[in-house]
């Protein structure tokens, strides 16, 4: 298929890689012409602008968008609204909020364009493992789509999952469960540790778990990997940021009256991790020291660990 591709940073680039070592023809815009030459490079026709793109590509049009959720991806679907005309599908790739998916699709739906959804993971690995690949909205346009979908995707790795909104929410979803999964692996490594007596030997405790435990993963995978090129992680530092489908998550709990303790949790953990000094820990320990005498560390103190 010949296909519109907005957006090549490290997944979009990625993805037009995966699509033009598939045989698939593909049109490439981006701000930043370095990356528009790297893939040009590789097989792919260049656009100077989103103008240029539209009338490069056969009616009706699929242009697929991988661009940061927010002000951007609206400002892009706005442009390609003048662009684009009736029966044409915009393929939104990113983590949009999904409440304003629905509301895109509605404003596009107006001058007959169609939107879809689909929420996309599998990070950096994806140009060789496949892209696991969450659609939402008109069934007529996934299956119109769906020939870039095989490609991207590995075997059973694509699926429509409702109607608009839906795929964005669903990565939204799982986007949540990532972050409680990735709190519980670094909670159990540090424990581990932190039991100095044993000198366990972490890359080979991740590397045994990954055979027959209930516990082996992808991310498991990943944290061998990590912990394999440096112990210690010693030039990593603790501050874990996050992309806002987390909050989203905890938000949509909220409303729903599901409770998600644990997604919750791991989210205000990495809040926690951005903050060498709170107020909130220093004004805790100031109270030990009122009601009960306890000690207090001063700034230049070093902090260790009581005895059991």
């Amino acid at each position: 298929m010949k296909i519109g591709f907005v957006g090549l940073g490290k997944m979009g680039a990625r993805m037009v890689q995966r699509l033009l070592g598939k045989g698939h023809e593909i049109v490439v815009f981006d701000r930043d012409r370095k990356s528009v030459e790297d893939l040009t490079s590789l097989g792919a026709k260049p656009a100077e602008s989103l103008e240029k793109l539209a009338a490069l590509l056969p009616v009706p049009r699929i242009v697929w968008i991988m661009v940061p959720a927010g002000e951007i991806t609206r400002n892009v679907l706005q442009d390609l609204s003048e662009l684009l005309e009736a029966g044409d599908i915009v393929v939104d790739g990113g983590n949009s909020n999904y409440r304003r998916t629905i509301q895109a699709s509605k404003d596009l739906d107006r001058k007959g364009i169609r939107l879809l959804d689909i929420g996309t993971s599998g990070g950096v690995w994806g140009l060789t493992e496949g892209y696991c690949l969450m659609a939402g909205g008109d069934e007529s346009a996934y299956l119109e789509v769906e020939p870039v979908l095989r490609s991207l995707a590995p075997a059973d790795g694509y699926a429509r999952v409702g109607p608009s909104g839906a795929g964005h929410f669903v990565k939204m979803v799982h986007n949540g469960i990532e972050y409680g999964l990735l709190q519980a692996y670094g909670e159990g490594f540090d424990l581990m540790a932190a039991k100095k007596e044993f000198s366990l030997d972490l890359p080979a405790i991740a590397r045994l778990w990954q055979n027959g435990s209930v516990i082996r993963s992808w991310l498991l995978d990943l944290a061998l990997r990590a912990l394999a090129e440096e112990p210690g992680l010693e030039s990593v530092r603790g501050y874990v940021e996050d992309s806002g489908e987390g909050r989203w998550t905890v938000s949509e709990a909220l409303d729903l009256d599901v409770p998600a303790p644990v997604i919750t949790l791991a989210l205000l953990a990495r809040f926690q991790s951005r903050r060498e000094e709170a107020f909130s820990a220093k004004l805790i320990a100031a109270l030990r020291n009122q009601f009960g005498g306890h000690g207090v560390k001063t700034p230049d103190s070093r902090c260790e660990r009581p005895e059991p």
